[in-house]
């Protein structure tokens, strides 16, 4: 994050109560240092910006300029302590202020760091120190800011994850401390169960929201997952029944209840619902596939339709797999023995692919 701060004007203008021979001096200490710091010697450079700094120790520019080599070099810790100074001389400068702010974020002070970051108008640089002095919801305004102007810049999408993350946890604790017995208390332990594979602590607290507030959108969904993982599949169609029932335009409690009818072989519901999945929110490779499956005997042509939408959109993928191994079947069975011989290559060698060990 460090910036090449440019100092020409100031470099030119003697400072104010010094001597002419020691502005001249200074002046040229600092002219010496700006040609070294460009030929990549910061170790002169810096010896040239400190002695300017002592022969006028009120000169902001020198002592920005010291400071500046410092973090080039990455020896945040000395850069501090000049940085420091010439803000105190230049309290507007917000070229010192950013700076100084790097050079304490680098060091590990966050909280020194914000007020001269918030000086200098530094979004990126700003959400971190908040991000790293628990404040994860200003940190998440800053930060979006910052990625609005830079959208491809991996740090900030990775600090914008953490706040979202430190965010999200600490309304969590709120909720769960302040009110346990509430329906989203019990539905946030039940996520904690379930994050943590304790399925039959996470099944109770479900039943303990939904017992509370039956009509509360997500319960079911939720729940009826926690079947779906112990492979309770009836159990699984009732709650997202119940789902899709309370948000009939709600495409994924529509996909789930057609593959928990399909688990169970019901294969006209099941198309029927994954139908309206894809009708709801098109292009879903799961739906697509789940879709074709369902419709293999009583539709292979739309079924074929739907197997060919998943291999576009995921071509390589085990998802792509599982298409072309059902399209294999159905080419078997219209007699296609070709089109069922060249399926069964393209599963092979996705299969192969992915089990073969990384280097």
């Amino acid at each position: 994050m460090i910036i090449h701060i440019i100092l020409a004007l100031q470099l030119l203008t003697p400072a104010q109560g010094a001597g002419s021979q020691t502005a001249t001096e200074s002046a040229k200490l600092l002219r010496d240092g700006v040609e070294a710091e460009d030929r990549g010697d910061l170790t002169n450079a810096i010896t040239d910006f400190q002695k300017a700094t002592e022969l006028d120790p009120s000169s902001a520019a020198a002592l920005l300029r010291l400071g500046d080599a410092y973090m080039r070099k990455h020896d945040y810790a000395a850069a501090i302590p000049p940085l420091k100074r010439a803000a105190e001389l230049s309290p507007d400068s917000g070229s010192v202020h950013q700076l100084l702010g790097y050079a304490l974020l680098s060091q590990g002070y966050a909280s020194q760091a914000i007020p001269h970051l918030q000086v200098a108008h530094d979004s990126a640089a700003l959400g971190i120190a908040q991000l790293q002095t628990d404040q994860p919801g200003e940190a998440l305004v800053n930060l979006k800011d910052a990625l609005s102007r830079n959208p491809d810049d991996p740090d900030l999408l990775y600090y914008l994850s953490q706040a979202a993350a430190a965010l999200s946890s600490e309304s969590k604790d709120k909720l769960v401390f302040k009110f346990a017995q509430s329906a989203r208390g019990h539905q946030v332990l039940a996520q904690n169960y379930f994050a943590a594979k304790m399925l039959l602590e996470a099944e109770k607290e479900y039943e303990r929201a939904i017992a509370l507030r039956p009509d509360l959108p997500g319960l079911h969904l939720e729940l009826g997952e926690i079947y779906a993982a112990a492979s309770r599949w009836d159990e699984a169609e009732e709650q997202f029944h119940a789902e899709a029932k309370l948000q009939p335009g709600n495409a994924e409690a529509a996909y789930r209840l057609g593959n928990a009818l399909l688990q169970q072989g019901k294969m006209k519901e099941a198309a029927e619902e994954l139908r309206r999945s894809d009708t709801l929110r098109p292009e879903m490779p799961e739906t697509l596939c789940a879709l074709g499956r369902s419709l293999t005997v009583s539709d292979p042509i739309a079924a074929e339709r739907a197997l060919d939408q998943v291999i576009t959109i995921e071509r390589q993928t085990p998802l792509a797999a599982e298409a072309y191994l059902l399209l294999a079947g159905i080419h078997r069975r219209q007699g296609k023995a070709d089109a069922a011989s060249r399926d069964m290559q393209e599963y092979r060698q996705i299969e192969n692919r992915s089990s073969r060990p990384r280097e």
